[in-house]
């Protein structure tokens, strides 16, 4: 027997079922049906501890990427706005409160790192936290030579891997990223529950950095 996708998003595999067909675009392996349940289960954790709207959540976590847009597009920092723009005209069409559809649309507007919004709600800041703890450790560094490969860039600069003598430059080279954006992260979590995850996923990302420099 098949199980649906949506039964992993317990105790809203409701809402999973209705949102999911909305839930992503394209084919980009690092904001998939498996990035969403993990962000799903990243936030449900943090909720236990810290509280909120589980619902209002639940349904943030399964639209915060249904707009894709690649890494390398100019409109990059505008995802998170289309994406929470489609979120609000699905919930309207479920026939959600319009009070509570504005409370999804900032936790997706505000869950980006490149968008620099500061979240205001308790469900926005779990939802930046869920989300960003999917982009270190294990999983961080992961999808960062996932994404690099998408873009074509190189691994690592042979002559100058720690960019020592050069400017950094994650759109050349994979391994930048982790001193461009993965390693300042933890610093940025907004619930203690998040930190606290996030400590120990950084621990992961250096160790990932240091096997890795290691073995060049």
């Amino acid at each position: 027997m098949t199980t649906s996708p949506a039964s992993a998003f317990s105790p809203h595999e409701e809402l999973a079922a209705a949102l999911l067909p909305h839930a992503t675009e394209g084919d980009d392996g690092s904001h998939d049906l498996a990035h969403l349940l993990r962000v799903f289960r990243n936030a449900m954790r943090i909720h236990a501890a810290e509280g909120g709207d589980g619902r209002l959540l639940a349904a943030a976590v399964l639209l915060h990427d249904c707009v894709a847009v690649e890494k390398s597009s100019p409109l990059r920092a505008q995802a998170s706005r289309l994406a929470s723009e489609k979120a609000a005209g699905i919930l309207r069409a479920m026939g959600w409160e319009e009070l509570r559809i504005s409370a999804v649309a900032h936790a997706i507007t505000a869950h980006s790192f490149s968008a620099n919004i500061a979240p205001e709600t308790l469900e926005a800041r779990i939802l930046q936290d869920a989300d960003r703890l999917d982009a270190i450790g294990m999983m961080g560094a992961a999808r960062c030579f996932y994404i690099a490969g998408r873009m074509s860039s190189g691994l690592y600069d042979p002559s100058d891997p720690l960019a020592k003598e050069r400017p950094l430059d994650d759109s050349r080279f994979a391994i930048d990223h982790f001193q461009t954006k993965l390693l300042k992260l933890a610093d940025g979590f907004q619930t203690a529950a998040g930190r606290a995850l996030a400590q120990e996923r950084h621990q992961r990302l250096e160790q990932v950095l240091e096997l890795f420099l290691d073995e060049i």
